[in-house]
């Protein structure tokens, strides 16, 4: 057997701010699961320890026992909001997913009447923002249709930042040429705002898709719904896609991410094209 080298680098673990056990983490697997409908793997737990860590801090305490004992009183109720803001992902751009688009405006395009989209996971706003652009573009000309965007997410702190419009420089860069200059201006601080006309389209409220009840009103068009099930577990996603189903209108669209796939809700919903659903 080779004898080790004595110049090779020894491996030490990460050292922590607070202890952070594994028993720590499982009960915040647990409570995520619970409050928000997500299944972090085991292999997430640097990434939870790293989220939290910013709330044990500003909240004085000297551990994570003490944060998770608070988190799970009553007088704990309301860090909850923060707790969960803290472990959602909003990694989003304008036209994330552009071949969805194409397909939206075409969909559009042979609708008469007003016009219902919902956007299930709004972020920091680039997506309703698109799905308004590309709504604004396809029905051009026709004076008497209306379109309705809800737009909702779990994190309330990324609801108040899609509600601003407000954009850098670095964001409106990934939009097709021609789309900045139509729909947005530039601020005096380098910044773009989203025009009022597509503002108005858009009305962003915090919902939880987990909850048993869902304040809000079908039928849509459309339901966009994109990157959120991969952190459900399989019984989840049917759950939430068989509340879907009746919020669709009946030659409705469901527009999900490039890594989510339905075959186990089969008598639900039928591929049209990628990743895009219609009812069966």
């Amino acid at each position: 057997m080779p004898t080790p080298s004595p110049f090779a680098p020894t491996l030490l673990p990460l050292a922590r701010e607070f202890p952070f056990t594994d028993a720590d983490f499982d009960r915040v697997r647990a409570f995520i699961r619970e409050r928000a409908g997500i299944s972090l793997a085991e292999t997430k737990k640097d990434m939870v320890y790293g989220r939290l860590v910013r709330r044990v801090r500003a909240l004085g305490l000297g551990s994570f026992n003490a944060y998770l004992t608070l988190l799970f009183s009553a007088a704990g109720r309301p860090e909850l909001e923060f707790f969960v803001n803290a472990l959602t992902t909003n990694l989003t751009f304008f036209f994330r997913e552009e071949h969805h688009f194409p397909l939206l405006a075409e969909h559009l395009r042979q609708k008469s009447g007003d016009i219902t989209i919902w956007c299930a996971a709004s972020s920091t706003g680039e997506e309703p923002y698109t799905i308004a652009m590309t709504a604004h573009e396809a029905t051009q000309g026709r004076s008497h249709t209306r379109v309705s965007i809800v737009a909702t997410d779990l994190d309330t702190h990324v609801l108040a930042t899609a509600a601003a419009g407000c954009y850098a420089e670095t964001a409106i860069a990934r939009l097709p040429v021609g789309l900045a200059t139509r729909h947005f201006d530039r601020q005096p601080d380098g910044t773009w705002k989203i025009r009022p006309e597509l503002r108005q389209m858009v009305r962003f409220q915090p919902l939880n898709l987990v909850e048993p009840n869902w304040a809000l009103r079908g039928p849509f068009d459309a339901i966009f719904c994109r990157n959120v099930m991969i952190y459900f577990d399989r019984d989840t996603q049917l759950a939430i896609l068989r509340r879907f189903a009746p919020l669709l209108k009946p030659d409705g669209l469901l527009f999900v991410g490039h890594s989510e796939n339905f075959y186990h809700a089969a008598d639900l919903f039928k591929l049209r094209g990628k990743t895009v659903y219609e009812k069966v």
